[in-house]
């Protein structure tokens, strides 16, 4: 009589996983290796903000537009704050253009990391039931704003050729301020996401936190006089926003450089980048078991 033996086992293998120390735990390479998840989930966020919705990527274009009408009905017209013109190569900017100049960036910003820093609790039933690198939700939800990035952009470019401005030559950087807008929203978020997991209290904080950032940041107004003292200055431009926003400013409509705005921002990014990747790659063990 014939004996049969069991098939071998086929792609039965393992991934131990192990608490590690220094910059080698964070493991960034991982997120090159999954990259077809940070794609799906990223695709997935998009959808879902526009999934049933009456207007749909309308709302991309409504809610920049609407911002800057509602800022210079009261801020123009009601209260008439004190307004210095930008002069361009001899021409005032409109203040509807200098305001939606400085919300591009903002809603990219803002968006990205009021999405970032509820996303580990959004998707607690996926950490839960599978192994992939937890960095990759908040960054997806943070990549996901590019989209409505561009629509507001080209609005803000048919509102430029209705105003008969031409933009600066500048624009070749505006990829790269874009991507500090970006890396300043995942830095935040990578601490909000991991303190919201143990602290469910931070998902009502981080409105309030956004709304407070934003008059602190110089959109509905030039960068104040106290911004060229060395103190003051040095205080006011710790916030990575100002820098990006005057840094819109200047590569979008011209005007004076933000050399050392846009400079200090990336410092500040970068340190709270590498502080929140530290503290997300610690407390990631205990997500699973948490969330």
């Amino acid at each position: 009589m014939a004996t049969t033996h069991p098939a071998p086992a086929v792609g039965n293998t393992k991934r131990v996983i192990r608490p590690s120390k220094g910059w080698a735990a964070l493991h960034l390479s991982e997120l090159w290796e999954y990259r077809e998840l940070l794609y799906f989930l990223t695709w997935r966020d998009i959808k879902v903000r526009y999934k049933q919705a009456v207007l749909g990527v309308a709302w991309a274009v409504l809610q920049p537009v609407l911002t800057m009408v509602v800022f210079t009905i009261v801020f123009q017209w009601i209260v008439k704050m004190k307004y210095t013109p930008l002069i361009v190569d001899g021409r005032e900017i409109p203040y509807a253009i200098f305001t939606y100049v400085g919300l591009l960036p903002w809603n990219l910003f803002s968006g990205a990391l009021g999405r970032a820093g509820t996303s580990l609790v959004g998707n607690a039933n996926l950490m839960t039931k599978v192994y992939f690198p937890r960095l990759i939700i908040p960054v997806s939800a943070v990549v996901a704003g590019v989209v409505d990035f561009a629509i507001a952009f080209v609005v803000f470019l048919v509102m430029m050729a209705a105003y008969g401005i031409l933009p600066s030559w500048h624009m070749v950087w505006l990829p790269l301020l874009v991507l500090l807008a970006l890396a300043a929203a995942l830095a935040f978020g990578l601490w909000l996401s991991a303190l919201n997991v143990l602290y469910r209290d931070v998902q009502y904080i981080i409105p309030f936190l956004i709304q407070l950032w934003m008059f602190m940041s110089p959109i509905i107004y030039a960068p104040p006089n106290f911004a060229k003292h060395p103190v003051l200055g040095f205080i006011y431009n710790l916030n990575p926003m100002a820098g990006v926003i005057e840094g819109f400013r200047w590569a979008l409509i011209g005007g004076e450089p933000p050399n050392g705005m846009v400079a200090l921002a990336s410092l500040v990014m970068l340190a709270v980048l590498a502080a929140g990747l530290g503290y997300f790659k610690r407390m990631e063990r205990t997500f699973a078991d948490v969330v």
